[in-house]
């Protein structure tokens, strides 16, 4: 076949690709025929009764196989939100105890603060009973260098 019109910028070129896309061309043609000679040889032929039925089975096979893939998603999902829901009750055993130990510390705590104050009140009635004591024997301590001043005066006037 000779090149004509539009392959003329590219030189020889163009030609060889021409060539080269009617051969393809023709070995799709030869293709195409072996397909329906194929078709032809293996094909059946049913009524239109048969093929309605088939149709319908292929279509509910196909429902059934999407809906196959649904259930099967759904029990993953399933699947997960059980774990999820394993995880929170361990997760709130867990929080349940730390408020148990928490409330036992607390409650220890409070118990020690009660007695930590009882035995400061005993140590404050000490302190006070101490400070009365200390009140006394001073006045008594005035009141005897009070005398030994009196005392020391007659000694003093008896003398003169």
């Amino acid at each position: 076949m000779a090149e004509k019109g539009g392959g003329g910028i590219e030189g020889g070129g163009g030609g060889e690709r021409w060539k080269a896309a009617l051969v393809n061309i023709s070995e799709i043609g030869t293709n195409v025929e072996s397909l329906q000679k194929i078709l032809v040889k293996k094909a059946v032929f049913v009524d239109e009764e048969t093929f309605a039925k088939a149709s319908l089975t292929s279509e509910q096979g196909r429902t059934i196989k999407a809906l196959e893939q649904r259930v099967e998603a759904l029990e993953r999902e399933l699947d997960a939100a059980i774990a999820a829901a394993a995880r929170a009750r361990t997760e709130k055993r867990q929080a349940e105890a730390a408020q148990r130990a928490a409330e036992l510390r607390a409650k220890d705590l409070t118990r020690e603060l009660e007695n930590t104050t009882n035995v400061f009140k005993l140590h404050m009635e000490e302190l006070r009973s101490q400070k009365e004591e200390i009140s006394k024997k001073q006045s008594e301590i005035k009141v005897l260098e009070a005398t030994v001043l009196t005392l020391s005066r007659n000694d003093t006037s008896a003398e003169d």
